[in-house]
């Protein structure tokens, strides 16, 4: 019997986790980094620890630390979450020795699913399908490169003990293979701590389909259904739903006993997921569809598998911790309309998805779907962790309804300085061929124009920008007010102007003055910018044109900055090197992806001013190329 938890984790998977928890009478307690100080879920829970800086590896990672936190605060359970140690073996076996109930699945079902190609194995013995590769011992480059030229390129390399993306790459022809290997190996270990690869075909048209399933103590196995999460950019999952579109009943009860199957032969406990990679060239078909993965945790996209059957999978988490069956059989478990999840990141499309990071001074998210998310206005988002803010997820009746409500609701988001996808997320959810379940995992890469370019403001926007300015000099309260407090415009002996002159990322833009309200918000920030949102885009703007700005140069112009904070992960050149246009200079990672940096320009290395282990704050100068002759 659980009466205390403890959730090994931070933000809207903690909060979420501490709702349930709070529901069912258990106390809670919140572990936190130096980042995580002030964050709500550590405010929301009943005692809190710190586990130390910043850092994951010194606080959400420190194991040791966790465990001393649980027996500080008399904890009698650990929740890992998802993400950071919800799939370490030694973490899991560390709280069962430490006599605290492990609220996951067994420590050998989680060694079974956690390197793929071991998995793989596995899963060939009980009879579940899997795409064609190598998953063989060697990591020998030159071996790897023999193989993927006996699979067929393309091929795609992929982390052994990976997940969310990190550690893949795509890789169309030979010449490309080693660097691309490469990348893949240094992503992983930094993400994994192991850098072991595996081969497999590239499907041309991909769809991802997940099963939910879940286990109990008592040889208990049943599945919630399956979600599609095929809408990815660089892998990375955006929008996700259930059930999944264009799934026959005949193929998705063949897909989900084959999910029951994999789980039963790990001996599975708790929530899991596995997942199937499906090739939709001609539809959903059982027979084109493989296992790529289990992933022994709750997911990101839980939510919507709760939505369409009506169940806690928090709250059975813990009840099959704590010995109980599973609450239903399978026969009691049903569908109920469409739901979708739309995940809010803090990231600017319109510049190539860079980060975005720091203060939030204005935080609004819609009301009218269920959001959950580990930060709030006032707040800050952090360079240290997962650049997710919120997830955003609606129900109904039908796909389209269902679509439609999350547009929406993506439409109405608000945040500022930090920028977000919201605006991104709901050109996605509208887009025809996506209304029509068109989709696959090169869906948002196809139209990556069309659903990420840089908007330019509407006549709306820059009307509202006007009005904006024209409140930023309020008439004093002794003076009349009325039509002339307006002063903006007004001439003597001549008709109001009708346009006003702003200024929007350095250029000059002629605004209308237009009277009454108007749809779009507007807010006035700290900074004394006028920031309008619409369709969860914002649109900043001033009043007075920009100050001289000083200091380096574009990188047209051979200046290399960093555009986030982050580390420097790679050096591909020195100085003195000739390069060519598009060639990758400076690898960072930031936020837990990669991000090339590269010349834009065919010329010569000047210099490098940074170092593998450089950590870097924004806008500070990586090199400098001079064009060639």
């Amino acid at each position: 019997m659980i009466t205390t938890l403890l959730v090994a984790n931070r933000g809207e998977i903690a909060r979420r986790i501490f709702r349930t928890a709070r529901a069912m009478g258990l106390a809670t307690v919140a572990v936190y980094s130096d980042a995580d100080a002030d964050a709500p879920h550590v405010r929301e829970a009943d005692q809190t620890v710190r586990l130390g800086p910043a850092a994951a590896r010194e606080s959400y990672l420190n194991v040791e630390a966790v465990l001393a936190a649980a027996r500080a605060t008399g904890a009698d359970a650990i929740h890992p979450g998802y993400g950071f140690l919800s799939e370490n073996v030694a973490f899991a076996e560390a709280v069962i020795a430490a006599g605290l109930t492990w609220v996951g699945p067994p420590p050998a079902a989680i060694r079974a699913m956690g390197l793929k190609d071991a998995a793989k194995a596995l899963m060939i013995a009980a009879g579940v399908p899997v795409t064609p590769g190598y998953h063989g011992e060697s990591q020998d480059p030159a071996h790897l490169a023999r193989e993927a030229g006996s699979i067929g390129y393309p091929i795609l390399i992929k982390a052994v003990a990976g997940g969310g993306g990190k550690g893949m790459r795509k890789v169309e022809r030979p010449a490309d293979f080693t660097e691309a290997l490469g990348a893949a190996k240094r992503e992983a270990a930094a993400a994994f701590g192991d850098d072991r690869v595996l081969l497999e075909t590239y499907v041309a048209r991909p769809r991802h389909i997940e099963v939910q399933v879940f286990g109990d103590a008592h040889g208990q196995v049943v599945h919630l259904f399956e979600r599609d999460c095929s809408l990815q950019r660089r892998h990375q999952k955006v929008i996700e739903e259930a059930p999944a579109p264009g799934m026959s009943d005949e193929v998705r009860q063949a897909v989900c006993a084959a999910a029951v199957r994999a789980a039963r032969a790990v001996d599975y406990v708790g929530a899991g997921t596995v997942e199937f990679i499906a090739d939709a060239s001609d539809g959903l078909r059982a027979d084109r569809i493989w296992f790529m993965e289990m992933n022994t945790r709750l997911q990101v996209e839980h939510p919507v598998t709760e939505a369409v059957t009506g169940q806690d999978l928090v709250e059975w988490q813990l009840r099959v911790a704590g010995g109980e069956p599973l609450p239903l059989t399978q026969g009691q478990i049903t569908l109920n309309g469409w739901a979708m999840e739309a995940r809010l990141y803090a990231e600017n499309p319109a510049a190539g998805f860079l980060p975005s990071i720091g203060e939030l001074e204005h935080f609004v998210l819609p009301e009218s779907v269920r959001v959950d998310t580990g930060v709030e206005a006032g707040g800050a988002v952090s360079p240290h962790y997962d650049p997710m803010i919120a997830k955003l997820i609606a129900h109904g009746p039908s796909r389209r309804v269902a679509a439609h409500r999350l547009a929406a609701a993506c439409a109405q988001v608000q945040v500022w300085p930090v920028r977000t996808n919201a605006g991104f997320l709901a050109r996605c959810l509208e887009d025809a061929d996506f209304l029509q379940g068109e989709v696959d995992t090169g869906f948002i890469a196809a139209r990556l124009d069309a659903l990420a370019g840089a908007r330019a403001p509407s006549d709306q926007v820059l009307a509202a920008a006007a009005q904006g300015l024209l409140s930023q000099t309020p008439v004093p309260a002794a003076e009349p007010q009325g039509p002339w407090s307006a002063l903006t415009g007004f001439r003597i002996n001549g008709p109001r102007q009708g346009q006003v002159r702003l200024y929007r990322d350095g250029q000059a833009v002629t605004a209308p003055l237009v009277d009454g309200p108007l749809s779009a918000d507007v807010l006035l920030d700290q900074a004394g910018a006028i920031v309008v949102f619409e369709a969860g885009e914002a649109f900043a703007f001033t009043g007075t044109p920009p100050q001289a700005i000083t200091g380096e140069g574009p990188a047209g112009d051979g200046v290399v900055i960093a555009p986030m904070p982050g580390k420097v992960v790679a050096v591909a050149v020195s100085a003195g090197d000739k390069v060519l246009k598009g060639q990758t200079l400076v690898t960072l990672e930031a936020m837990k992806m990669e991000h090339a940096l590269t010349a834009a320009f065919e010329g010569v290395v000047e210099t490098i001013s940074v170092a593998v282990g450089d950590q870097l704050s924004e806008g500070v100068v990586l090199a400098r190329l001079t064009p060639s002759a």
